[in-house]
Formats: structure tokens, sequence, C-alpha cells
């Protein structure tokens, strides 16, 4: 008999505490406990009773279901989920990770060309998948202007041509999903995070971009910002929309969580090369792009390298992470890749 532990703290709820035992194989004598609040007390034995016996191998969606038939309709759960308690579940089976459970690295930021760094988003998340290479996190740097659309956006739709030749704007394609992004160098500050999926075994698309930036919220709130998540994936605070995320998942088990906020965007120039339809503002409860986007520059009072600074500071005192670097081999394969796919015009009108 084998006994396992698993503790999840909730974004923005309560800790849920896993404690069972594995006998042939199956959860045996599970107790779940946490600071969370359940109506009836009576629904605490049921979920325990709906966790015993399930076979160690039991998936996070298969756990969160059996978790699910066993609530009655008058149950109350505040500060915790089903989806939740698999987490906790997966995490004392070591099937799901938290944070605490890697060695993080930190690239500081090198100047490269957009193609590069939206390459080196694919070679990183495959390595980390692969586990060749530690999970990271990485501060973009570039030069020219650009425009980085989504996976799967149409080119002729965001895009103005004019707008982007007279401005001398690069556009370049992303193996993410999520709009188009406005890139200035100087003037937004990127990231990406390079992580196994495990990280995120257990929670839903929309709770795993919160999750995956609690430490920037905690770093903006460092520098007199209160931000905040506008589903799906939109970073906010009262003063207006300062950054928005992307994500993408691997077959190999590495995933890019990234995320780009305005620094000091130039919102006439990005209106002339973006093609900002009325029903994205309106969706946005705004009339105009220039309201959507509000530079980090003017809420902080910082320089752009003091931001980046404080937000490296905040990843590394959390999660204890070391310095790192992009290797040889990983740039090499990087600039081979843009030769073949992502400063391919095949790539960049895949979705004409």
């Amino acid at each position: 008999m084998e006994h396992r532990h698993g503790e999840y703290k909730v974004h923005g709820g309560k800790m849920v505490v896993a404690d069972f035992n594995i006998v042939d194989d199956r959860l045996a004598d599970v107790s779940l406990s946490g600071d969370f609040f359940l109506e009836p007390d009576s629904a605490l034995a049921d979920i325990n009773a709906a966790l015993t016996g399930l076979p160690v191998d039991a998936s996070a969606k298969e756990i969160t279901a059996a978790v699910e038939s066993s609530l009655a309709s008058d149950v109350s759960m505040l500060g915790f989920s089903p989806s939740a308690v698999s987490v906790a579940v997966r995490r004392a089976l070591a099937r799901a990770t938290a944070w605490s459970d890697h060695q993080w690295e930190v690239i500081r930021p090198q100047a490269l060309s957009t193609e590069v760094n939206v390459a080196l988003d694919e070679v990183l998340t495959e390595e980390v998948g692969a586990g060749r290479r530690n999970p990271a996190l990485r501060i973009w740097e570039w030069r020219e202007p650009a425009v980085v659309i989504g996976s799967f956006q149409s080119l002729r739709n965001e895009v103005d041509p004019e707008g982007a030749r007279r401005h001398g704007v690069k556009i370049v394609r992303r193996i993410s999903g999520g709009g188009a992004m406005f890139m200035e160098g100087g003037n937004c500050i990127t990231y990406s995070l390079y992580l196994p999926q495990t990280l995120v075994d257990g929670l839903s698309f929309v709770d795993s971009y919160p999750f995956l930036d609690t430490w920037v919220m905690a770093s903006l709130e460092e520098m007199g910002i209160k931000a905040w998540y506008q589903p799906l994936n939109d970073i906010a605070t009262d003063a207006g929309k300062i950054g928005g995320a992307a994500q993408k998942r691997l077959g190999s088990g590495g995933m890019v969580h990234h995320v780009t906020m305005s620094y000091d965007i130039d919102a006439d120039k990005m209106v002339e090369v973006l093609r900002i339809g009325q029903e994205k503002l309106s969706d946005k409860g705004t009339t105009s792009a220039k309201k959507r986007v509000d530079p980090l520059r003017r809420q902080t009072g910082m320089s752009r390298e003091q931001i980046i600074d404080t937000m490296i500071n905040t990843f590394t005192a959390r999660y204890g992470a070391a310095e790192s670097t992009v290797t040889s081999d990983e740039m090499a394969r990087a600039t081979e890749r843009v030769g073949t796919k992502f400063g391919t015009e095949e790539w960049l009108a895949r979705v004409p």
C-alpha cells in the first residue's frame, strides 16, 4: 500500500488537497480537504466515495467526470471545482505538476528578427516537450516594426498591405491562435513561457491563461497596476487593455504561452496597418481602436527596461529561476526554420 498526497491552489480560489492510498493500482481511502466551502457537508463524503476505486491511470477528464457525477443538484462548491479536485489528484499521482516541480530558467532579451522570434517559440517548445531543455521564460527583443498574426487568421482580413508597406512593417504568422499583434521595437513587451503540459493538466484552456500569468499580475501590482484577465486572453486594467495572450500545445507534450503588452504603441500607425473592424471593437465595448490599448509607460512612469527587470525579478523570486541562453544549436534550428516555414509565403498566406 502506497500513500499519495497532492495539493492545488485554485487561481483566485482556495486550496484543494487530496490524500489517498494506492491498492492494486486503484485509489483507496480517499480523503479530500482544503480551505474551500462546500454545502451540504455530506457532499464531501460523496466526492471521496466517487474517487475511491478509480484506476491510477484515470485521465483528468475521467476524474472530473467522477466528481461531477457524485454531486447532487443542491451542492454548492465555492472556491474550487471538480476540475480542481482532478488537478490535486493528478498531482498526487505525479501525472500533473506544480511550478515547484521544475527548474525554471530565464532567457533575457536578445535582438532578433521577428521571424526568428516566432521560430524560436516552436523550437524551444519542442525542446521542453522532449525533456532536452528546462521550462523557461524568454523575453523577446526585435528591431523592425512588425505585425504577428495568429495561426488561423486570414492575412487579407487582418492586415492592410498598403499601410504595412508605407510604414515598413514586417508581417509574420506565429504557431498559436489568437489575434494580430502590432509590435514596434522598444514599444512592446513580449514574453514566451515554454513549459510541459503537465503544469496545466486538468485545467481548462480558459483557466490556464490566468494560471500561467499569476506571476505577471503580481509583478504589475508591484508596479502599481491592478490588472486582471478579461476572458479569454486579454489583460486589462481600469484604464483599458494592456495586452493579450496566446497558447499552442504540441504533440511532444510541450506548450508555449506568450503575451504581448503595449508599452508605448503608436495607435495611429496601428490602425493604418491592422484592419480592426467595427465588429471587433464593439465586442470590446469601445468605438475607437486607440482606446483599446493603454500603454504601460503612462500607467507606471517606468522605462521599458525597468518594467522588464521587475518582471524577471518577480518570476525569478517566485520560481527560483536561473539565467539561461538560447544555445547555438537552437538558434541554428530556428534560423533554418525561418527558411523552410516562418519566412515563406506559403506559411504566411496559409489562411489567405
